[in-house]
Order: structure tokens, then sequence, then C-alpha cells
């Protein structure tokens, strides 16, 4: 199937990582739609925005119907958007904890329960997950958004053996640091702002989290990344991409000691 043919639907496309994807493929030749809560034109002659809020079963049902009955068919749905916060899990509330999972994880959810039935009838699709490096390493004082990016990991793990004999692809894309305004947007607990017991460590890990993001390389290449799996007739599972080190060090999780890797996670972010 040629790109241009190709109907690709973008979650959180207004910026960051969903951006770089959305206006890459549409460069490339995809029929590229991006969401964000509130519909806006990111440049002339550029993918189509769409409103799209990831935590309204309603929204999620609108905007796919939009882009079925605009184009007859959804080839490859990405699930990029989410956010992050940062605290304790000693400061984290129920409600809080509730809003990481609500948008990260059933904001998922909810975008592959509608899309799947159409991919079902059309016997093919992608469905590239967002994942994180944070999904194979619990991040200290990013607990939840850890939390949530596991959650991904096992739902995408299972969708994936599910949806095979109906022609559908199933897999992750875990990201390392980008310098993206996901930094930016990132939501501190309100108990951490209140509680000293974890305050220095706190600001040490996020001075680390910050410097690491800004450093990041271009997120372009978790864009050429998503070209290579669409274009794969049986891609793997998992994809890793970003800054070297951090790839190495996830990697490193399963090989070394418990005790050598926890102590080198909190010498990184400067917690001794």
């Amino acid at each position: 199937m040629q790109n241009a043919k190709r109907v690709v639907l973008i979650t959180g496309a207004s910026s960051g990582i969903g951006q770089a994807c959305a206006v890459y493929l549409h460069r490339r030749g995809y029929r590229v739609y991006g969401t964000s809560r509130q519909a806006q034109t990111i440049q002339p002659d550029s993918f189509e925005m769409i409103q799209m809020d990831v935590d309204s079963d309603a929204s999620v049902e609108r905007g796919i119907d939009f882009i079925v009955r605009q184009e007859g068919r959804l080839d490859v749905v990405v699930n990029n958007a989410g956010f992050g916060i940062a605290g304790a899990i000693e400061d984290t509330s129920i409600d809080e904890a509730e809003s990481q999972f609500e948008t990260n994880f059933f904001g998922v959810l909810r975008v592959c329960r509608t899309a799947l039935s159409l991919m079902r009838k059309q016997r093919s699709g992608y469905i590239v997950n967002i994942s994180s490096l944070a999904g194979l390493v619990g991040i200290p004082f990013q607990g939840l958004y850890s939390a949530s990016k596991f959650a991904l990991e096992g739902l995408t793990e299972a969708l994936r053996v599910e949806v095979r004999p109906f022609g559908i692809r199933a897999v992750l894309i875990e990201p390392g640091d980008f310098p993206t305004q996901f930094g930016v947007h990132r939501r501190k607990t309100r108990q951490s702002l209140e509680n000293p017991a974890y305050r220095q460590r706190l600001d040490n890990a996020l001075g680390v989290m910050e410097a690491d993001e800004m450093n990041g390389p271009s997120p372009e290449s978790v864009a050429r990344l998503l070209e290579h799996i669409i274009e794969t007739p049986a891609p793997r599972l998992r994809y890793t991409v970003g800054p070297t080190l951090e790839r190495i060090e996830a990697a490193l999780k399963g090989w070394v000691p418990a005790w050598l890797f926890e102590w080198g996670l909190a010498k990184y972010y400067k917690l001794s």
C-alpha cells in the first residue's frame, strides 16, 4: 500500500514526540491525523489536527468516527498522549495517581477499543503504543508515571497475541529523554510541595531528569523508528530509542544483581 493511502492517527500530536512523528509521516506521504484536547493548526500544509480527549469515551469515539467518515479506513494508531507526575510515592494522593492512569493507561485502552473493531474488519492495522524506558525501570520520584507505563507494557504484550490472527500488529516504542515539552508539563504532587522529608532528593532527581531532557537527541529519531515499524510486516514487540547510556542502563536491569542496579540508579539521580 502506498504511503499516501495509509491513514495514521497520532494522539497527543500538539507538541513533542507526537508532533515530530506526525510532521515526519505527513512529509513522507502518509495521511496523518493528530489529536489534542483543543484542535489547532500546527503549520500550513501540514497534517490535520482534530479535537480528541483520550480521557473521554465519547470524545475518542467522535474523533475516530470522523477519521473513518473522511477516509474510510484506519491503518495505524499511535497512542502517544500522556503526561508525568513527580513526587514520592508517599506524597502522591489517590486522586493524582488516578489522573495519571486515566490518561496514560485508560486513554490508550479507550483508543484501542474503538479502533480495533474497524481494524479487525479490515484484517490489518498497526497499534503502536508509546511507552518509555520508565516502563522498564521504576524511576524514583516518578513512581506513578513508571507504574502507568509498566501497565501499558503488560497491556501491549497481551494485545499483541490477541490481535495477531486478525492481521493487526501491536508494538511498543520505549523512548528515553528527548528535548520536548514533557518536562514543562510535568506536575509535582501537591504534598511534595509541603512535605520536607523527600524535598532535597526530589529536587536532585528532577534536576538530573530536566538536564537529560534538555540535552537529549531530536525526537525525529522516534519518527524514523515509527516509520520503520509500520513498514515492517512482522515488527518486534519492543523498540527502545534515545540516548545510548539510558538504553544500556535499562538493558542492564535483567543482568546485574538488584542491589547493584538500585545503587547505580540512586547514584545517577544523586540520591545517595
